[in-house]
């Protein structure tokens, strides 16, 4: 075998086991950014599209307004740096001007639409459907997978508790097991865990159609946020990320990923006033969740764009250990392609020998 032909090989042997994610995305390489807010902004959302990904804006606690701004903003970047690439807008389907976000997305011709932080209802996913968008949504479970299939999802994401911020309780290897061989009438995409394109490539070859990751954008040089959040990225190691613990099983609260500090701690003082105010009577456990939802965001915000690592929130998924350094958008796709490509290469080779 010539020394071209296994990297021929493995180019043209990813080309096809990513084909429908890429398809479906409309992109070179079927990599959703993940969204984390305050960080999955414009500039990181334009970068990962221009270079070849799928940027997902973070809608977070966003008014409809703010997010018109955002969606505006992203178009004007990627315009300005060499045309309009396709990306989407993730929202939280507790944000009570759900539906108004959906149309702010239809007004710009948003071609997806991720649904997040909940199961989405199928009026939501109709909405978003009849406005033009595909629908993505996030699936814990194959039950819920099942469901959401008949509910009119174009496509799924399945993310473990490996990943970052808001999580659910079964690790990523154990969900693709679960869920990749039965559903197959919509593409499904990998999360949680993954900064290497080595994990890409197995995935892939379970049956995703593509993956998303998060982490291992933070450290991007597009990205905003401010450079002591990304310094403690850098610095941490897999196991420096876990997750919240729940205080009360009658009170549900949706663990977070995040790298231990002050702000763990804090949080778990806000859930033990949320827990009593609803004991009290002076919330309903719905308004109780939100208001622990808006100390996330607030927390968030702190590290993110205050730069206080303190006392702000540090979600990070596990796979922070495999950031090493601050580098361009693209270098970081670039990086998980030939890595994916030469594990691939690698395989050829042994088989021809």
């Amino acid at each position: 075998m010539k020394d071209t032909e296994p990297n021929d090989w493995a180019h043209a042997r990813l080309d096809s086991l990513w084909s429908r994610g890429k398809a479906f995305l409309g992109v070179d390489m079927a990599i959703l950014g993940g969204a984390m807010s305050w960080v999955s902004e414009r500039h990181l959302v334009a970068a990962i599209s221009s270079a070849g990904g799928f940027g997902v804006l973070a809608c977070g606690s966003m008014t409809p307004e703010l997010l018109s701004a955002e969606i505006a903003g992203t178009k004007t970047l990627m315009e300005s740096g060499g045309g309009l690439m396709p990306f989407g807008v993730n929202l939280i389907t507790m944000h009570p001007e759900l539906d108004r976000l959906i149309d702010v997305c239809g007004e710009h011709g948003v071609g997806h639409v991720v649904l997040a932080g909940g199961l989405p209802s199928a009026a939501s996913i109709k909405r978003a459907k009849t406005l033009g968008a595909k629908v993505i949504c996030f699936a814990p479970a194959l039950a819920l997978a099942r469901k959401l299939v008949r509910s009119g999802a174009d496509a799924l994401v399945i993310e473990g508790a490996e990943a970052g911020g808001h999580i659910g309780p079964v690790a990523t290897s154990v969900l693709a097991q679960e869920i990749l061989p039965e559903i197959t009438e919509v593409p499904v995409f990998v999360a949680g865990g993954i900064g290497r394109g080595e994990a890409i490539v197995s995935y892939l070859e379970m049956g995703a159609a593509g993956v998303q990751l998060g982490t291992r954008f933070v450290c991007a040089t597009e990205c905003i946020a401010h450079p002591n959040f990304k310094k403690a990225f850098l610095r941490a190691n897999a196991r420096d990320a876990v997750p919240t613990v729940q205080i009360d099983p009658q009170f549900p609260v949706i663990p977070v990923r995040a790298l231990t500090n002050k702000g763990t701690q804090a949080f778990m003082a806000t859930q033990r006033a949320a827990i009593e105010k609803v004991r009290t009577g002076e919330l309903d456990q719905k308004a109780a969740q939100l208001e622990i939802e808006h100390f996330w965001a607030g927390a968030l915000r702190r590290a993110v764009i205050d730069g206080d690592v303190e006392n702000g929130s540090l979600m990070a998924g596990q796979s922070v250990g495999l950031v090493k350094s601050e580098q361009p958008t693209a270098d970081i796709l670039a990086d998980l392609l030939d890595q994916a490509v030469q594990s691939l290469a690698k395989r050829a080779t042994t088989q021809a020998l």
